[in-house]
């Protein structure tokens, strides 16, 4: 599994992203390996979850390429090399149905990379799960 998905997911985890979905589009394509698809409630949102992937990425090495789409944040994509993060409005993510287009991918659960957080005191505090 890739290093970069691991940070992302839980980076928009974190942002309270909702509807994280990952497809494996590695045996499809030859530009990137996984998308990360995921949806914000608010433009405000969105970019708060594409500023933690990025800061989140930046800590590890990880730099985007490219980003497109943050001032309208309607779609924010972030190009990763052999990642892609799409951040989605609930209308542009109905509306441009990546999971209808690239439906060929492998669908993955998200949720098995997000590390659990226990809250105590205030405080979120990381459970290392492996």
């Amino acid at each position: 599994m890739n290093e970069a998905l691991r940070i992302a997911v839980n980076a928009a985890d974190d942002k309270k992203a909702n509807d994280l979905v990952i497809l494996d589009i590695s045996k499809i394509t030859s530009f990137a390996n996984y998308f990360l698809l995921c949806t914000g409630d608010s433009s405000r949102q969105m970019q708060a979850i594409a500023d933690e992937v990025e800061k989140q990425l930046k800590a590890s090495g990880i730099r985007p390429s490219h980003v497109e789409g943050y001032q309208n944040s309607e779609w924010i994509l972030l190009d990763c090399m052999d990642l892609v993060v799409h951040i989605f409005s609930k209308n542009a993510r109905a509306f441009y149905d990546l999971e209808r287009l690239w439906r060929d991918a492998q669908k993955m659960d998200a949720s098995l990379l997000i590390e659990k957080k226990e809250v105590k005191s205030g405080r979120r505090k990381t459970i290392k799960t492996s």
